[in-house]
């Protein structure tokens, strides 16, 4: 057995991305990633987080274009870029050219192409991407295509549905002084608030989603868009940007309780769990969640499931789907006798209907479901000894277009995924910036109700805008994917920290993290799917070790932990019977010095270097070794297990 190499430790995929080219263009400044722009900047400030030229097929996937004859040209103030593309799969093609042009105070992207076959698409033309930091609860200027301006603000509580509509131009100002004005033409655009999805933007695209889709693009069917970016002005005052220096951690005052730790199951992870129960239970969950559908499980698969609960040391909650409309309650009532039968195992019970696990958008009316206020009412009445909870088993997407009713419920949840519309490293660790935005949002749909999260991970669990997630037979970076590789990597576990750390300060009772031993789990078992080093090696993935530190954080007393900048570096931390205990990650590929809140007592490193170490011993992360000082140098989504001196208690 070879030793895995240095990107499957961090990412868990042999796939190389290149690196994106910058263009410059004076104090204007853009990265061209596969014919797309990211990170559009104007003296060294995000002033446009993407804009992209996007083909989607019926179910919101988005293809990955193929570019010919790039032509790149650097003159000066001035950049071009000039492509040729296309985009489809077996059965259809779009082919399209693009043409990028940047000078020192605007950017013009300009697309057009029509399908070489009847071309099946929800979406295919321009999206924009403005960023949350910075935007949100900020004014813009709008411009509406019938020519009408008006003064808006970007939401800061997201909005469930569409905050923009026929929009041509929105003018905004990232910091004091410089004014960004970006025109969309060649089609009636619209935003959607995509921190919904966890994604840190809100998005303006085209078409309408008033308008009938999918939709066909019929050859010699021609699209033609443009997007310009402009700036006037320019920052009132200068402020250091970029990756500059250490980043320094803080503790805030001590809250409530550190949010309860639990873990997802599923029918299909049965056998493999109850193969590796003994490292599952080393995890010291405080929960376990069974998702039990009665169209692929049933009485067997809902006792297994409330078994190895028991053999872990868990509660066992039970989320429970609803197939049938019009017969929910003797579906419900049903359900409830053989748990009873089961001995009533399950203390937290959450429903939510069958149709809910599927998307209805803006516009489209909703489809017969069981009618939540009744259904949790049948609940409580089937479940008598247990907790209900109502929500979403789906994303916080549809928790906010369809909040629950409040009155017959113990506790309301959601999950997320991070790769819903993109799957690159990082939209990825990006997503990240939009959870305190959700946390708020919950919290407000929620009034007094706990809040819970999960099971959640990097990848889709299930899919509510197609058939389902996608499988990823060949391990990449991708949008929708169930088997997301950074699982198993040294990524997964930084981001799990950074989750915590995010969710927890605000306020949410209860995180469940993805599963046990499948596509989001944390112990390696056999699959269908790629798993390089632990096909051979076996063991468990690195974020085994943060779930298993959070889950040793539950009821202590929680500290809210502050970044200096939390793109690069997040934190959580907790104060215990034996001190206070913080988890500090590197959310980025690059060493990252880090200046902590009080000198270290104790410390674990799970990096690069320990990887091998750390899959082959579920123990690793408690064996603290005595250390001094307020400084940590971290590797690549290099994660710290540190114990502060007692000068850092609060």
């Amino acid at each position: 057995m070879s030793d895995p190499s240095l990107a499957v430790r961090l990412t868990g995929t042999e796939e190389i991305v290149p690196a994106p080219r910058v263009l410059k263009a004076g104090k204007l400044s853009a990265e061209l990633d596969n014919g797309n722009l990211r990170a559009i900047r104007y003296d060294g400030i995000e002033i446009i987080r993407a804009v992209s030229f996007i083909v989607r097929d019926k179910n919101w996937g988005t293809y990955n274009a193929v570019i010919e004859d790039l032509d790149v040209k650097e003159e000066g103030d001035r950049f071009t870029v000039r492509y040729a593309a296309s985009a489809g799969d077996d059965g259809q093609t779009f082919r399209y050219t693009a043409e990028i042009t940047g000078t020192p105070r605007a950017l013009t992207f300009h697309g057009e192409g029509e399908g070489v076959t009847d071309f099946l698409t929800n979406r295919t033309g321009f999206v924009v991407l403005h960023p949350v930091n910075g935007v949100a609860g900020e004014p813009v200027t709008i411009e509406h295509v019938d020519g009408k301006v008006e003064n808006g603000r970007f939401p800061e509580v997201i909005d469930p549905l569409q905050p923009m509509m026929e929009l041509r131009t929105l003018t905004h100002e990232p910091v004091e002084g410089l004014k960004v004005i970006c025109r969309m033409e060649g089609d009636t655009f619209e935003m959607e608030d995509q921190r919904n999805w966890t994604d840190a933007s809100y998005k303006t695209y085209v078409r309408p989603l008033a308008l009938p889709w999918p939709y066909t693009l019929k050859p010699g069917e021609r699209i033609d868009q443009t997007v310009t970016i402009s700036v006037e002005g320019g920052p009132a005052s200068s402020s250091a940007r970029g990756d500059a220096g250490a980043v320094s951690l803080s503790l805030g005052e001590a809250g409530g309780k550190a949010p309860r730790i639990g873990i997802g199951l599923s029918a299909g992870e049965i056998e493999a769990t109850r193969a590796k129960i003994e490292t599952i239970a080393g995890l010291k969950p405080d929960y376990l969640v069974y998702m039990h559908d009665p169209r692929e499980s049933g009485e067997a698969e809902l006792k297994a499931a409330a078994e190895i609960a028991g053999e872990i040391g868990a509660e066992a909650w039970l989320d429970l789907v609803v197939t049938e409309v019009e017969g929910f309650a003797d579906e419900v009532a049903g359900v409830g006798k053989t748990v009873s039968a089961l001995g009533d195992p399950f203390v937290v019970v959450r429903v939510s209907p069958a149709p809910d696990m599927k998307a209805t958008l803006p516009g489209s009316p909703w489809p017969p479901a069981a009618p939540l206020d009744e259904l949790y009412k049948a609940a409580r009445s089937a479940f008598p000894k247990a907790k209900i909870g109502g929500g979403m088993f789906s994303f916080f997407t549809e928790f906010n277009r369809k909040r629950p009713p409040l009155t017959d419920l113990d506790l309301v949840g959601f999950t997320t995924s991070a790769i819903v519309h993109a799957g690159d490293d990082r939209t990825v660790f990006e997503s990240l910036e939009a959870l305190p935005y959700i946390g708020l949002s919950a919290k407000e749909i929620a009034g007094e109700k706990p809040v819970t999260v999960g099971p959640s991970a990097i990848g889709m669990r299930l899919n509510p805008y197609g058939e389902a997630p996608m499988a990823n037979p060949k391990n990449i970076r991708q949008a929708m994917n169930r088997n997301d590789p950074r699982q198993r990597g040294l990524a997964g576990a930084a981001f799990a920290v950074g989750y915590h750390a995010v969710m927890a300060e605000k306020g949410v009772s209860a995180i469940a993290f993805g599963g046990t031993t499948g596509a989001q789990g944390v112990v390696s078992a056999d699959h269908d799917w790629p798993q390089p080093y632990f096909e051979d090696a076996g063991g468990v993935f690195p974020v085994y070790h943060v779930e298993r530190a959070l889950a040793g954080m539950t009821g202590d007393t929680y500290l809210p932990v502050a970044s200096s900048d939390p793109t690069r570096v997040l934190a959580t931390a907790a104060k215990g019977e034996a001190g206070t205990e913080i988890l500090v990650a590197n959310l980025t590929a690059r060493r990252c010095s880090i200046v902590l809140p009080a000198s270290m007592e104790k410390a674990r490193i799970l990096d690069a270097e320990h990887f091998d170490e750390a899959a082959q011993n579920p123990w690793f992360f408690d064996e603290l070794e005595p250390v001094s000082g307020t400084k940590i140098d971290l590797d690549a989504y290099g994660v710290a297990r540190l114990v502060l001196s007692a000068s850092g208690d609060q």
